[in-house]
């Protein structure tokens, strides 16, 4: 079976599903840069937070084969009313990736619900998946950009926020969340404008502006 999924912020990678194995090719100008990102950073991450099995890692075609993770989406499970709990999870898992971390340090770089996977029963992490987007930064930009996917793509579920900042153990104050989602999305766009993808980079302008626009 194969399944193609568009990665967020205008990027898309190939990913073919082979039994136990998935096999993920990197596609675009800085498909090398992403791989190589995604690679060391699960490597840094092991043992703290569940993440992929690295299989093989093909630098020439830019394809890395990891093993198949169980677990359901967190966007799904949200959209199906579980909210409160996918997001404490998330929150939990997030505290035990930067723990003891002061800024700078390594972060995920798109951490959210659309890049966790659960276990249906309990609804606890399995696995935390695409990193190629990781970089040095301040913990609490993981923290906002969860907080950012679930205003902009799971408006209903924006009340159970406050169980994310529970899990991660501290709410920042609102000017403080509101900048780093702004400048996430500018960060974005501007990676749209270097890589000349214009309607990608017409996108996160739009997105900046609706973040702007929200209130705490």
């Amino acid at each position: 079976m194969t399944e193609r999924r568009g990665i967020r912020h205008g990027y898309t990678n190939a990913t073919r599903i082979d039994g136990e194995r998935v096999i993920k090719r990197y596609l675009g100008m800085d498909a090398a840069q992403r791989m190589r990102a995604e690679v060391d950073a699960i490597q840094r991450a092991a043992g703290r937070v569940p993440t992929p099995e690295l299989v093989h890692i093909d630098e020439a075609d830019c394809v890395v084969t990891f093993r198949r993770y169980p677990g359901r989406h967190g966007q799904e499970l949200i959209d199906e009313g579980h909210a409160d709990r996918v997001l404490e999870a998330a929150g939990r898992t997030l505290r035990l990736l930067h723990a003891d971390a002061q800024p700078p340090t390594w972060i995920h770089g798109d951490y959210g619900p659309q890049n966790l996977l659960y276990d249906p029963a309990t609804l606890e992490v399995t696995g935390v998946l695409d990193w190629e987007f990781a970089r040095l930064g301040d913990p609490v930009d993981d923290l906002t950009w969860a907080e950012w996917i679930v205003r902009m793509h799971h408006a209903g579920a924006v009340a159970s926020l406050g169980r994310l900042f529970e899990g991660w153990g501290e709410q920042p104050d609102w000017d403080r969340r509101q900048a780093a989602m702004l400048a996430a999305c500018h960060r974005f766009r501007d990676r749209a404008d270097r890589l000349g993808d214009q309607p990608g980079a017409t996108q996160w302008a739009e997105r900046a502006d609706i973040t702007a626009g929200w209130h705490g």
